[in-house]
């Protein structure tokens, strides 16, 4: 049992990773609006936060990344890579 948990954690902290990656993509890019890229430099910092559990990380980074994905001033290569780290982000589970 002790395996099994310990090949989901790191799987989970793998997608985790994944989706940082993805979101620094976003951050970075010049034609992110200044807000945007604000709150998704934001939930970097939450996944890569220390305090909480790998699951509760993606419950409050998908939280911030719904919201933002939903402004008009977004552009749409950021919203569909926005939506790829959510999905990534949905597929951990403890």
């Amino acid at each position: 049992m002790t395996t099994l948990s310990s090949k989901k954690q790191k799987e989970n902290e793998e997608k985790l990773k994944i989706a940082v990656t993805t979101l620094q993509s976003v951050a970075d890019s010049n034609i992110t609006p200044r807000n945007i890229r604000k709150i998704v430099k934001d939930t970097i910092m939450v996944l890569q936060g220390t305090q909480d559990s790998v699951g509760i990380k993606a419950a409050n980074a998908i939280s911030m990344l719904d919201e933002v994905s939903q402004d008009p001033n977004m552009p749409s290569f950021a919203r569909v890579t926005i939506w790829s780290a959510v999905s990534n982000l949905e597929s951990i589970r403890e």
